[in-house]
Formats: structure tokens, sequence, C-alpha cells
């Protein structure tokens, strides 16, 4: 090791515990054929390379971009920058302090740029990526000479299946050093890794839980993914600590096994409980308080399979159990560009041609693929529909196709019939169909081509009479431009090609409301008070039928016996985003997403610190050693009113 480094590791003072991670960093660095007087390999990513690395990054991006300006608010005036990396190490976006960016370019801390261990040495980013560990790196301890003037923290982000996606790091000048740096760090994180849970598993059955029911809802929150037959799925980083075992280990285990409970039984006591909070008992027998969210439809490994018998779901205004009905005709709720959708899909929907629904997450891409089963002359066969980006790439290939016996380590012992199959003479439906990897969609192109359908382990080929139905919210043809789509497919699959409009643009709303309103009365007649209505045309609706699907799910339960919804009824979140979009009607939509994510952190923030000064009966001093923040922090949130109840400090 570099004679430097003992040095390196004397001056890490009450960071010592540091230390031997630092010292097998440093001989990692010198193996890499690395010298601490080295120049760092400054070697930038073209613009083009940088723009797919964007793209293939997406879903990490949208979900830490407004956790990253949060935190940018917690510590501006620091002379500090957020970094964040994919899980190569290269920085995707920065943003800071302008002053310390500007000397930050000098050490290409940048977009584009790659701060991999080989690159740079011992540093916060690329020593997480190999650690797989939260990181302190200070000035002393980087092994390049060039980067000694930074302090960095780095947590690495997880994905909802426990993989490696990037980093989420804070440097500054290793003079202004905060304490509490690391603890918004990973607080930061543990965000960006709850939303990508909450959007990986929105369609299957999910528990969320806390042995004080005051963290519901909260960052605290343990959140666990079931399939609707009680497989378990995945689990975030707080229901791992809670249940007392790492995500491999959960693996192997069920809702009984976990919770004690069955999916039926579950359910009836979520229906009876009447939207507050269930009690659930852990296997090392400690109660918790528990929300459960769930679809009223068979959820399997991340694909949803329907009877051909059950009645498809009649409107594109409604999240999947908001409407029960028939077919293209109970779409129609009088907006224009949906009746002229029906009437392109009525006159294809007989001949053997693929539909291609585009639109918006959320506008009811599914139900109008239901919708057109429904209608056609595969009615009295299987709806089968696959959400292509729910499922992890390593074994979507074994869902579309199936595999045979001893096909693979871990497979069941009579193997399994793949979706393609399952979908045999009648529809199969592709969501998300841009998700697809790209190695599989030759395997898909194929089959369609040939209506052959090999699964894994299989050497004999089996025939395979489908119609295909695909949606997705992405460019396909700047996917086709990027290398990420097969053009062959593309062409395979877009016979007819129709978009749904998002809800903020539909002229139908008030039809819609009414629509879903009858499937949550329960027997019950319920209206929409005229404020509300109004509110409701205001809302640019983000979410679009989930979310007011949701939005009216919440008040129906909460209603008086005249069953009339009013303002009071509605979510504070939901009027939040109400004030937040009159402020920015002129605004860009993307533009209010950091100031929901700002809501969310502080809001998070507070419950903490508000349950911390509960537990130590105001002792400020004790409630900051247990969150890993300064007293200043708490302090200046206490003046500030934030924590409810921050009177007790």
């Amino acid at each position: 090791m570099h004679n430097d480094a003992g040095h390196h590791v004397a001056a890490l003072g009450e960071s010592a515990w540091l230390a031997p991670l630092i010292c097998t960093s440093h001989q990692r660095s010198e193996a890499f054929g690395l010298t601490t007087s080295g120049a760092p390999d400054y070697d930038i990513l073209p613009i083009a390379e940088l723009s797919l690395k964007l793209e293939q990054n997406r879903v990490l991006c949208v979900h830490a971009l407004p956790v990253m300006a949060t935190l940018q608010e917690q510590i501006v005036n620091t002379q500090s920058m957020i970094v964040l990396t994919d899980a190569q190490g290269l920085v995707l976006h920065s943003t800071g302090d302008d002053e310390f960016l500007r000397r930050a370019e000098k050490v290409a801390l940048r977009p584009g740029a790659n701060w991999a261990e080989d690159r740079q040495g011992t540093n916060a980013i690329g020593t997480a990526i190999a650690e797989r560990s939260p990181m302190v790196v200070h000035g002393e301890q980087h092994y390049l000479a060039a980067n000694r003037f930074l302090t960095c923290s780095s947590v690495p982000i997880l994905d909802p299946y426990g993989e490696l996606i990037g980093v989420l790091d804070v440097t500054g000048d290793h003079r202004s050093y905060h304490q509490h740096t690391m603890a918004l760090a990973k607080m930061s994180v543990q965000m960006i890794e709850n939303h990508l849970f909450a959007s990986t598993f929105g369609e299957t059955l999910r528990i969320g839980f806390h042995g004080r029911a005051e963290f519901l809802g909260t960052l605290m929150e343990g959140m666990v993914a079931f399939t609707c037959d009680g497989r378990f799925l995945s689990a975030n980083r707080s229901a791992q600590f809670q249940l007392g075992l790492p995500l491999a280990a959960l693996r192997a285990h069920t809702m009984s096994s976990l919770f004690g409970t069955t999916v039926s039984q579950l359910i009836d006591r979520m229906r009876s409980s009447h939207g507050r909070p269930i009690s659930l008992c852990l296997p090392d027998g400690i109660v918790v308080s528990a929300n459960v969210e769930y679809r009223r439809e068979t959820v399997a490994s991340g694909a949803t399979v329907r009877a051909p018998q059950a009645a498809p779901r009649p409107a594109a205004s409604a999240p999947a159990s908001s409407v029960k009905g028939g077919g293209l005709a109970r779409l129609d709720t009088g907006d224009a560009r949906v009746a002229a959708v029906i009437a392109k899909v009525r006159k294809v929907i007989d001949r053997d041609i693929p539909i291609l629904i585009s639109g918006e997450t959320g506008t009811g891409k599914e139900l109008l693929a239901q919708a057109i089963h429904h209608d056609s002359p595969r009615a009295s066969g299987s709806f089968v529909a696959v959400n292509c980006a729910s499922i992890p790439e390593t074994l979507i290939e074994s869902e579309l196709f199936g595999y045979e016996e001893g096909a693979f380590t871990g497979a069941r012992r009579k193997g399994a019939t793949g979706k393609l199959l399952q979908a045999n003479g009648g529809t199969l439906f592709l969501d998300e169909i841009g998700d697809m990897p790209y190695p599989l969609q030759v395997r898909l192109l194929r089959v369609l081509q040939e209506r052959l359908v090999n699964p894994l382990g299989s050497a004999k080929s089996i025939p395979v009479d489908i119609a295909i139905i695909c949606a997705t919210h992405c460019d396909l043809r700047e996917m086709i431009a990027a290398n990420r789509f097969r053009e062959d497919l593309y062409y395979r699959l877009n016979g007819l090609v129709v978009k749904l409009p998002p809800l903020r643009e539909r002229s139908d709303l008030h039809a819609v409301v009414e629509r879903m309103l009858q499937t949550e009365s329960c027997g019950a007649p319920l209206s929409i008070a005229p404020d509300v209505m109004r509110l409701f045309e205001q809302c640019r609706w983000p979410g679009n039928f989930r979310q007011l699907g949701n939005l009216l799910r919440t008040a129906a339960a909460m209603v008086d016996a005249d069953g009339e919804i009013r303002i009071e009824h509605l979510p504070d979140d939901f009027l939040d985003d109400i004030d937040r979009g009159r402020v920015a009607a002129s605004a860009e939509t993307c533009a209010t997403t950091p100031v929901a994510a700002d809501s969310d952190l502080h809001a998070f923030t507070a419950a903490a610190i508000t349950a911390a000064l509960a537990k130590h009966h105001g002792n400020v001093s004790a409630a900051a050693r247990t969150l890993g923040i300064s007293r200043n922090t708490i302090y200046r949130r206490v003046s500030a009113g934030r924590p409810a109840g921050d009177g007790d400090a």
C-alpha cells in the first residue's frame, strides 16, 4: 500500500471506524495502477452517449431528482453539491451551491464523469459502490491528492429487488463538513427507494406496517409486496429491518409465514376496518399496525390473469378495481378523442391486426385492452396481461415462455406454463412493452412470426393462437433511434396505433366521476359537492385515473350520512396539490414535482424529529443522537414550527 495510507488512516479521528474500509480501498486503488500524485481520469462522456445513459436510467432519475432538489434546500449555503450516479459511478446529475460547483468542475464532478475507484481511487462514490455500503471519505482519505479538498458522503441506491442501481452523494469542502450530512443523505435515499418500491409494486398486494401507528405512511414504514396468492415479491429496507431478515431470506417466505394470515383473511379484515389500520403479528411476536393495498384481480409475478367468464371492467376512466361492466361501448363517456379511438379499434377488432396503445401512466390502457378483448371473437378465451416493467429482467423470459421441469435452479418441480401459452385462443396484453429487455425482443418477434413457442429447457415447439395488444408510455421511435427497441418488432406490433388522452385533457370528467362513484357507493348513493367538482376541474391529475380512483375511494369512506363528498372529506395532500397548481399554473407540469417531494421530505423529517423528542422527553441532545443529526437542525425546525408537538423541546 502507498506509504501515505498510514497517515491518512491516523488522521481519521472520530471516524476511525472507517479505517479498515479506507485501507482496503487504498489497496484496491494501488492495484489499479493509480498513484496518489497522479492526475484523475477526466474522460467525460460525449453528450450523445450521456443522453443514452440518462434514458437508460430514466426511472432512477424520475424518482431521485425531486428528492435531490429537496435535499439541496436542506444543505443550502454549506459549500456543497449533490451528485447522482448510476451503478458504475457515472455522474448523471449534479446540483448545488454555485461557487462550489465552479470548484467541483475542476475535478470533473459533473454529468458524464465517472467516479469508480479504478478511475478516481478511493472516494465516497466509488468506494460505496465497491463496498455496497454508505461511505464518508474525508479530505486526506482520498487516494488522489487532487481530490483531497473534498469531503464526500455517499449512499448506494438499491432497486426494489435489492440490486444496486445508483449512488446519491453529498460532496463539499472538507473544512465545512457537517455531522448530519450522512443522515440526510440516508433519509433521501430511503425516500427514493420507497418511491421506486411503490411504483414497481403499485399493482400488487402491499402491506405497509410499523410498530408505531404514527409512522405509517412515513419513511420509517415497512413495505412488503405479495402476489395475490400470498407469495413474497419484495420488501423495502425498513421492512427487512423490522422483520429481522435480509431480502434473500425473505424470498423463502409467504404472507402466512411472515404475518400469520392468509390473503383472504387479510382482505376481510381490511374491509371491516373501514380505512383504519389493522393489527398484525410478526414472526417474533411483535404486534404492528398495518395498512393494506391491493388490486381485486389475480396477480402472479407481475402478470394479471383474468378468467374468460369474468366480466371485464368497462370504462377507461377508472383504475383497475374501480368499475365493472362490458366492452368498448362502456368506454365512451363523452370525450371526442376517446370516441375516435373506439371507432378506429372497432374497424380492426376482428382482423388479427396487432394494436399498440400509447398514453401516460394511468390513462386506462389496460382497460381499453380488456374492452377490445371483450368485444372480439376471442372473448371466450383468456385475457392475459403482463407488465413488462414489473417483472425482473431475469424472470421475464420464463414468465412469458414458461419452462420445463429442471430448466434452471429454483424452478418448480413440474415446470410452469408461460403467459404466451396461457393466452392461447385469447388475447395477450403486453403492458409497458418498451421495458422489455432487448435480447428478449428477438424471441418475441420470432413467436409473432412463426406462432410457435419453445418453453425454456424444452426441445419441442408448441403452436399458439393469440391476439396481441401492447401498451407503452414511452416514445418507441426514440428508443429505436437509441438502439433500445428493435425496429422490426416495432413494425410487427403497430398494426394500429392509438393514443389515450390524459385525464386533464378529457372533456368528460363529470361523467367519469359519476361512473366511478357508482362503484364506490356500496349500495348508498354518493354525490360530489359543486365546489369539489370545481377543484377536480382545476387539478392537473398527474396520476390520471389511478389518482382519481384512489381519491374517490378515500373520500367515499369518509362521507357523512347524506352521501355528499365535500371538501372536508378530501385528503390534505390533494388540497395542497391544488394550491401548488394555482401558484404554478403558468409553469410546466414537471415544475411542481420538486415541491411535492419537498412536502414529503419535510413531513417525514418532522415526524422523525417529533417522535425522537417524545421518546427522549424533550431532550434535544438525545433526540439528535438518535437521528444522527445536529442539535441545530432540530432547534431550527422547532423554532420554525415544523414538527408537531414541538413544545416538548
